[in-house]
């Protein structure tokens, strides 16, 4: 992805961080037919591989497990908080009018080989994994085992294991850091009046990656 200096993420914890907390990806893959993009939702392992590897699933009728090319690295993007930004916002805009419209936004993108798994066992644990990573934040989690053993065999029989060993990590946080400190001051202001979830996430984005924080 074009990537200026300024925007640039490499921090690889910063990365896995976004990845846990926003799972769910488009995953960008190479068959006989051409380019193919799902949604799936991934979980990390860090401390499987050099640069951590992503396990999920797919549904068994899903032809991705079965026409990906296996020999071509797959791209695995993962979306944070994103808002459009108004020329408004800006008190520079009082001063000269030499201001755009732009879009903030949070990305994470990871590059590995697809391996599949076809394997109850592996795929049983796979689905407690992420289960288990969604429901922490509740009261009352549920979990797999709450589930009649019986059906959860046979649902798991209509799902493919997928994992990806990531080769490289890139992300890109665009959140106002080529912005004067008066233009960033006036978007997370304008930002925190909308009440939005979207745009509170983004404006505490462009307080914590100012060009002066550490």
């Amino acid at each position: 992805m074009y990537q200026p200096k300024h925007f640039e993420e490499t921090r690889t914890q910063v990365l896995q961080a976004l990845v846990v907390t926003h799972p769910l990806c488009t995953l960008v893959t190479l068959s006989d037919e051409g380019l193919v993009a799902d949604q799936i939702p991934l979980v990390l392992r860090p401390g499987d591989g050099a640069l951590g590897t992503l396990v999920g699933h797919v549904a068994r009728a899903n032809p991705l497990w079965r026409e990906t090319r296996l020999d071509t690295p797959v791209l695995a993007i993962f979306q944070g908080p994103q808002h459009y930004i108004s020329p408004n916002w800006y008190p520079t805009k009082q001063e000269h009018g030499k201001v755009v419209p732009t879009w903030n936004y949070v990305v994470v993108q990871a590059r590995g080989v697809l391996r599949i798994h076809d394997d109850a066992a592996w795929v049983r644990q796979q689905a407690t994994q992420i289960t288990d990573q969604q429901e922490k934040p509740s009261a009352t989690p549920w979990a797999v085992d709450d589930a009649p053993r019986d059906y959860t065999d046979s649902m798991l029989k209509a799902i493919v294991g997928i994992s990806i060993e990531v080769t490289q990590w890139s992300g890109k946080w665009k959140v106002s850091q080529n912005q004067a400190a008066a233009n960033r001051a006036g978007v997370v202001s304008a930002l925190g009046q909308l009440q939005e979830t979207q745009a509170a996430a983004m404006a505490a984005l462009v307080t914590a990656h100012a060009p002066h924080a550490a």
